[in-house]
């Protein structure tokens, strides 16, 4: 269990706390983000631009309007989720959003990077955002959100 969770035991099974989200979730998002992010460290410049920029899209949806508002996430609702075994875990929807926004950051990073021809600046925001989506992917280990929770720890002491 993250740091992250809400437990539910006082909910039916399956039942969901107001706003939050199934852990699963963003670990579905995780693994797909990877597999672009490792496209685009395998193409050629035209094409892991074009993309880089449709994950970038993709972070900036889940930064701005929340992990529950990307099409990632309504794939996950409609298509996976009912599929899986009810869970009676939840996770507060901040941080993830926040991990969204840290992906959008090292994203733009990486798009800068590819459009002034600095190729191995954006290989290493690719490859460490890379890094974090397969943590959070093949560990349910989301870094964003632990930085997520250091800062506010921090902010509030």
């Amino acid at each position: 269990m993250s740091t992250t969770s809400i437990r539910t035991s006082d909910l039916a099974v399956g039942a969901r706390p107001e706003g939050a989200v199934d852990p699963r979730g963003p670990q579905f998002t995780a693994a797909l983000t990877a597999v672009v992010l490792a496209a685009v460290l395998l193409t050629s410049p035209p094409v892991a631009v074009a993309l880089l920029a449709v994950q970038t899209v993709l972070f900036a949806l889940g930064a701005i309007r929340g992990v529950q508002a990307t099409p990632i996430a309504w794939l996950f609702r409609t298509v996976v989720r009912p599929r899986l075994a009810p869970t009676d875990e939840w996770e507060a929807p901040e941080p993830p959003r926040f991990a969204q926004a840290v992906g959008l950051g090292f994203a733009l990073v990486g798009l800068t990077g590819f459009v002034l021809g600095a190729t191995v600046l954006a290989q290493v925001a690719v490859g460490a955002a890379l890094t974090a989506a397969l943590l959070n992917a093949l560990f349910r280990f989301c870094l964003g959100c632990e930085v997520y929770l250091l800062a506010r720890q921090f902010a509030f002491h």
